[in-house]
């Protein structure tokens, strides 16, 4: 039913002299029952981890559930999607990634736009990827690897786990600094790109430091650098990309988001226990083990990240011309 102008003008003004005891009061009844995080990917991957890690963290924290909900599909369109047309109330939540920032220019049609309908929460970890080759590569550091690419252009595979995922997207930034014509081998997720890559299928890849490490160490892999501004705490030995490539640097991220018009005062008393949880040993000791570290900030800090990662992987994908297949 449609309002009448004056009783919607009503209506509004009334809500926005809300006293701020109403408010306040708010926030301290929330939550009072279970919160639902809803993830975009299947149980046991990088995300669910994050999001259970941070779930278990806010339980002990508030004194209710917070319950993971997995609902993979159409690379996390379909987990994001479902909060937009949540309640507004703070007891439906995202796990956002890197993928947000990658579908908003990646697909041409959603039913939603992430920065227009979701709330950005709190940021939780950022991790990077490692430029990976198989050990019968003619190259031992990046420097090397570049030349090789150069003097054999299009004659080097570069796997994936998708078209248009994060560790495409890492490569194909990688390939527009670095100068060179690497050929991309999609595969169906990261697993089977990983097997590639040991099978000899495919020669290079950008993959996740959490899967790799133990192949690294193996010497099954060889890492040449990761792609996150600063060392990696797990392999300190290897450098950085942005070391030979000034500028470059490609990191996945993590954080919750809620329904563009959840009350501020819930969105408040979450940012802040999230940071808190932040700082908790129990995290700061686990966030480095799969490859992160802990984001901490406001609600603006991760508008602003989601913002600028969605602009620089819109240039990459228009700059690539880069399509779902």
């Amino acid at each position: 039913m449609k309002l009448p102008r004056r009783r919607f003008l009503h209506l509004a003004a009334g809500a926005a002299a809300l006293p701020s005891v109403s408010r306040i009061a708010l926030a301290q009844a929330y939550p009072s029952r279970p919160v639902r995080i809803v993830v975009g990917f299947a149980a046991g991957g990088a995300v669910d981890i994050v999001a259970r890690l941070i779930g278990q963290a806010l339980s002990e924290r508030l004194g209710q559930a917070f319950v993971i909900e997995n609902r993979p599909g159409a690379t996390t369109n379909l987990a994001t999607e479902a909060v937009v047309r949540a309640p507004a109330d703070g007891y439906t939540l995202l796990m956002a990634n890197t993928a947000a920032a990658i579908n908003a220019t990646l697909y041409q049609k959603l039913g939603f736009n992430f920065i227009r309908d979701l709330a950005p929460v709190a940021a939780v970890m950022r991790g990077g990827y490692v430029v990976e080759v198989h050990p019968s590569f003619p190259s031992d550091t990046l420097p090397e690897f570049v030349s090789y690419a150069k003097a054999n252009p299009g004659k080097i595979n570069m796997g994936s786990s998708g078209s248009g995922a994060a560790d495409h997207m890492a490569g194909e930034l990688f390939k527009t600094m670095a100068g060179v014509n690497l050929v991309h081998v999609p595969y169906r997720g990261a697993a089977p790109a990983l097997t590639g890559l040991l099978g000899g299928q495919v020669q290079v890849m950008f993959g996740s430091l959490p899967a790799s490490i133990e192949y690294i160490r193996a010497g099954k892999l060889r890492g040449l650098a990761v792609t996150t501004a600063m060392r990696s705490d797990l392999i300190p030995e290897v450098p950085t990309v942005g070391e030979f490539v000034p500028g470059y640097e490609a990191s996945g991220w993590y954080g919750v988001c809620a329904p563009r018009s959840t009350p501020g005062a819930v969105i408040d008393k979450l940012y802040k226990e999230i940071n808190a949880a932040l700082s908790d040993p129990k995290l700061t000791k686990r966030l480095p083990e799969i490859g992160g570290s802990a984001l901490p900030g406001s609600p603006a800090d991760f508008g602003k990240l989601i913002a600028d990662e969605t602009e620089k992987w819109g240039k990459v994908i228009r700059a690539a011309n880069i399509r779902l297949e």
